[in-house]
């Protein structure tokens, strides 16, 4: 007799039996339809987002990017970027912003209480100076700007705000406060622009410009890419499996299932990373809520609550083109820290704004959206777990069949493999951003490893962000160790 056979025929193993059957009568079935409709959603999502992308193709000849490029009747744009502890790449990443092709804009540069050189850097490399400005209180802020400073060439459009410490959201409203244009760019300190990227994100308020109060870039993998003069001038594939799988994950939600939802008419989140917003509609909602720490998802939420209550037509859309790249976890510990404090994010916000789901006063974005999101983003990590103990326990007492296990790897796991696969394919088809073949077969190969491994390790850090936000623990961002964007042969390579 076995030890599994001995196991099954203890009373602990009988009675486990019992109980494990009972559990799996009850959400056996429910289960397997859980994870069938969370694929086919994203399926469904990757299906919009590729007749989004043809129509975007089919129009691109056409946009008219020059005009816009030198035009006067363009809106300018002010460029915020918070800063905290960024000396490894902040030069070159301003640089390269002041550098982008866009008719008029300025980069604001909000200098958190960096305790390293951040702003010394930036002072050797623009020629600093301080200068009186009186910083209207347009938004409540936290923390006031203790100096403001700008290039003594008077022409540099480059404006550095230093203040006390008070987190990237307080920042970012001084940012607001300081802005002199009416379109604020949020773009992170440690991202890099593509050369079009503010053409291309503001394009929709120039189609629309009545409508239009926020659209949003995608963001995507800086590792393992070549970075020359603060551009992305080779598109690779990070060497370190953590990274590499990543890609997947940021083509399959931040490219795919954004554009499938603004496509839907619902989008709710825009990144902090790259997001371009009406300036007058951040001060009309109050600018960022600092104590929250999913912040940007809580900006473009209370947008939408503030519009629907006035009965405003109004347009939130994301933009597949533009790209803002920016460094990603390339150590477990750092990717767990992301993704608790990602997933409590979403709860905190989920919480605050439960009052609208299922509201048909907030159209698709009550009646869709946010079901969705509390459903088959928030539960997903729990159910997970849930799954990953008890089929394994099952099987061992006999409580679960063989076929239904297999069944539901199929439908959790294999059609997981399809989806990603497919938005993988509908990115080549679509922008082709990796050119040697060795590449994709390594985002198709991380796209089956994904699965294995990585997709419950960070639902398990997923459920402890739960966790702690429901039980009001102290909220804590974490530290990204960046390696910056160098000039080199290799560009800012993910540390393995």
């Amino acid at each position: 007799m076995t030890w599994v056979e001995e196991f099954r025929s203890s009373p602990t193993g009988q009675v486990l039996a019992e109980v494990l059957g009972a559990v799996f009568d009850v959400i056996g079935t429910p289960v397997l339809v859980y994870f069938f409709l969370i694929n086919a959603t994203y399926l469904l999502l990757i299906a919009l987002a590729a007749v989004e992308f043809t129509r975007h193709l089919r129009r691109s000849p056409f946009a008219g990017l020059d005009d816009v490029a030198t035009s006067p009747l363009t809106q300018p744009v002010s460029v915020l970027v918070p800063a905290f502890n960024e000396q490894a790449g902040i030069v070159s990443s301003v640089r390269a912003m002041l550098a982008l092709r866009y008719p008029e804009h300025e980069v604001v540069v909000i200098d958190d209480g960096s305790k390293d050189e951040t702003f010394a850097r930036l002072q050797a490399a623009f020629d600093l100076v301080q200068v009186p400005r009186v910083v209207p209180h347009d938004v409540p802020v936290r923390k006031a700007p203790t100096s403001v400073h700008v290039p003594a060439d008077g022409r540099t459009p480059l404006v550095v705000v230093r203040k006390e410490n008070s987190g990237r959201s307080d920042s970012l409203n001084v940012g607001v406060a300081v802005a002199r244009y009416p379109l604020v760019a949020m773009v992170d300190a440690d991202s890099i622009l593509d050369p079009d990227a503010l053409l291309v994100v503001s394009k929709p308020f120039t189609d629309d410009p009545s409508r239009v109060v926020a659209t949003g870039g995608v963001i995507r993998a800086v590792n393992g890419c070549t970075v020359v003069a603060g551009r992305v001038v080779d598109v690779r594939l990070p060497r370190n499996g953590l990274a590499r799988i990543q890609v997947v994950e940021y083509l399959r939600a931040f490219l795919l299932g954004r554009t499938g939802w603004s496509r839907a008419g619902s989008l709710i989140l825009i990144s902090g990373a790259f997001g371009l917003f009406r300036r007058d509609v951040l001060v009309d909602v109050g600018g960022l809520d600092p104590d929250s720490i999913g912040e940007d998802f809580e900006l473009v939420m209370r947008i939408h609550r503030t519009m629907r209550r006035r009965r405003r037509d109004y347009r939130v859309t994301f933009v597949a083109e533009p790209i803002s790249w920016t460094e990603v976890p390339s150590t477990r510990r750092v990717l767990g820290s992301q993704r608790r404090r990602w997933h409590r994010g979403l709860w905190e916000v989920l919480w605050k704004y439960r009052g609208m789901t299922f509201n048909p006063r907030y159209g698709r974005i009550g009646l869709v959206a946010l079901p969705y999101a509390w459903v088959f983003e928030l539960a997903a990590p729990v159910i997970e777990l849930v799954g990953v103990v008890l089929v394994p326990l099952g099987l061992l007492v006999g409580a679960v069949d063989t076929t239904y296990a297999l069944t539901l790897l199929l439908v959790a796991y294999a059609f997981a493999v399809v989806v990603s696969l497919a938005a993988v394919c509908v990115e080549e088809l679509s922008f082709h951003r990796y050119t040697r073949w060795r590449d994709l077969g390594g985002v198709l190969t991380a796209s089956v490893w994904e699965n294995i491994g990585y997709r419950q390790m960070t639902a398990w850090w997923r459920v402890r962000g739960l966790v702690q936000g429901m039980t009001g623990r102290k909220q804590v961002w974490g530290t990204m160790t960046r390696t910056g964007f160098g000039d080199t042969a290799d560009g800012p390579r993910a540390a393995p």
